[in-house]
């Protein structure tokens, strides 16, 4: 919180009832209180301005993005309307105040509009698989995703480290609001070398002088609200990034489902091969077939134990990523059950340009940068509000001249003063014109923002519909007729029309077709928590 108080030489509104000698004195201590008080605010800024960057233990912002903050903007990458860098140290109270207010940020930093997709979990699946009979959706008692969302809002490190952010910003609007306190001075005048006389005239005097700063243009209430208004911005940062996070645990969530499914897939289709075996041993038993044909079964079943091997690996990784990101211990990963399914059955969602509108009005993200501009209108306020300086009240209550040198009664005094600055100049004028621009600067940051969640909104639909007329057209079509020609071919080997070669070829071809029938239904899961993502609701399951 800055004070800008003029050095008193054409300033100074005499000091009311108060001797020249006193005025004199009072006059210096206004200088040395000016002084003093601008040497305090250049140490203040020399501790928060810092070229290394974020100190651990320091107080610096959990957030990168600071809408309305006034920082500079030319150290995004190019190309993005709404980029932000690694922030200096930043607080509420900084942003409420002129001192600091315009740190330069580094290049580079990522986009706060789009949460990190991680990429799911791809089991190196090797050999044939195939559909189980019936669905598996975990045990009664399993971990539902409400269940992860509101474990990981309790445990996450993350938001936890970011919540603090909030009681911060509470403690910056309590000293945003804080008034000066009071100074008192005491002085000794004109005390001689030696004593005084008829020769050497001359008298002593002793005085206690209390000054009050006064703030008549009201900075200290505009400081205020500066300071709610960046605590209102950071709420919407924290809701921000708790759809960050929580996208984050969609992904590791629907990690273990597909793993779940692809170990599945793997155990059907080793039973499938055993079969298989069974029955080429006994053609060879019979000399149907030959005794290459059970040297290729046995590789097919082979490698099929290979394949439910890696399924398993994959399935014990994902449960312990999901583990991780709910603060569950390593010991307990592998016994992590959850309770879901991959299959798409709830409602479909309303139409895009509903989603669109929804998006705009509830993703924190917007809202972020809707009060950043609020912010950014009441800092104007505020480097309005610092054009002119406090007013310096001082009071004398109790003056003393020693008048024993002539043999005379020593008297008291009071005296009261005021020191104000004459406001020929505008001294923030530049202040006021950069902080304008700041509200220009964040009204275009949003307008890009709003654009950007348009077309995630729009892509995200795009993915959810087709990837859903995709699994439509795999379980209606596509499915049943590999199914059937798979069958049809084992049906001729089983009665030995057919090679071993034309039967394994004709289950690779259905192994291609189940594989990619897998795959589109965890795409398309995948894409359901997407679209709550993108509009920063949950609308589907």
């Amino acid at each position: 919180m800055k004070t800008r108080v003029l050095i008193p030489t054409a300033a100074v509104i005499g000091l009311l009832f108060a001797v020249p000698g006193r005025a004199q004195a009072q006059a210096m201590l206004a200088d040395d209180i000016v002084i003093i008080s601008k040497g305090q605010r250049e140490q203040e800024k020399a501790r928060t301005n810092t070229h290394l960057g974020g100190t651990p233990g320091a107080g610096d912002r959990a957030f990168r993005a600071d809408p309305g903050g006034g920082e500079s903007k030319l150290g995004e990458p190019p190309g993005g309307a709404v980029s932000f860098a690694p922030m200096q140290r930043r607080d509420v109270l900084s942003a409420a105040s002129s001192e600091g207010r315009f740190p330069v940020r580094p290049a580079g930093g990522p986009r706060p509009t789009r949460p990190a997709q991680q990429p799911g979990r791809q089991a190196p699946i090797y050999g044939t698989l195939d559909l189980p009979q019936g669905r598996d959706d975990g045990p009664p008692d399993g971990l539902t995703l409400d269940q992860a969302i509101a474990r990981l809002l309790q445990v996450n490190y993350s938001l936890r480290t970011k919540f603090q952010e909030i009681p911060k910003a509470d403690a910056d609007i309590l000293s945003a609001g804080l008034r000066a306190n009071p100074l008192v001075f005491g002085s000794a005048d004109s005390v001689p070398y030696g004593d005084y006389s008829r020769q050497r005239p001359g008298n002593n005097s002793y005085s206690v002088v209390l000054i009050q700063p006064i703030d008549v243009n009201q900075k200290r209430k505009v400081r205020v609200l500066v300071a709610q208004q960046a605590r209102k911005v950071l709420d919407a940062q924290y809701q921000d990034a708790v759809r960050q996070e929580i996208d984050n645990l969609y992904t590791a969530y629907v990690d273990v489902l597909d793993a779940r499914e692809a170990f599945r897939y793997a155990r059907a289709s080793l039973d499938g091969l055993d079969r298989v075996l069974a029955v080429t041993r006994q053609q060879y038993s019979r000399q149907l077939v030959p005794e290459t044909d059970v040297e290729s079964a046995t590789i097919q079943r082979e490698t099929g134990e290979v394949t439910l091997e890696q399924a398993e690996t994959a399935l014990r990784q994902a449960r312990q990523a999901l583990a991780a990101l709910l603060d569950i211990p390593p010991a307990e990963a592998d016994g992590l059950e959850v309770l879901g399914s991959i299959q798409d059955e709830a409602e479909p969602p309303p139409p895009p340009d509903d989603l669109a509108r929804l998006a705009l009005c509830v993703r924190p993200d917007v809202v972020s940068y809707r009060l950043g501009v609020r912010r950014a209108r009441e800092d104007v306020r505020l480097q309005r509000a610092e054009r002119f300086p406090d007013v310096f009240l001082l009071y004398t209550p109790f003056g003393y001249r020693n008048n024993a040198w002539v043999g005379a009664q020593s008297a008291t005094s009071w005296s009261i003063g005021a020191l104000v600055s004459i406001p020929v100049f505008n001294r923030n004028q530049g202040n006021i014109r950069r902080a304008q621009h700041n509200v220009v600067q964040t009204e275009i940051e949003l307008s890009g923002l709003e654009k950007q969640v348009l077309s995630e909104v729009e892509r995200a639909y795009l993915e959810y519909t087709s990837t859903h007329s995709a699994v439509q057209r795999l379980e209606r079509g596509i499915l049943p007729r590999a199914r059937r020609l798979r069958d049809q071919k084992y049906d001729l080997y089983a009665q030995g029309q057919q090679d071993i070669m034309t039967y394994l070829s004709a289950q690779r071809d259905y192994n291609d077709v189940v594989r990619q029938y897998r795959d589109t239904l965890v795409r398309h899961r995948r894409s359901m928590l997407r679209l709550n993502t993108t509009v920063g609701q949950r609308i589907l399951p």
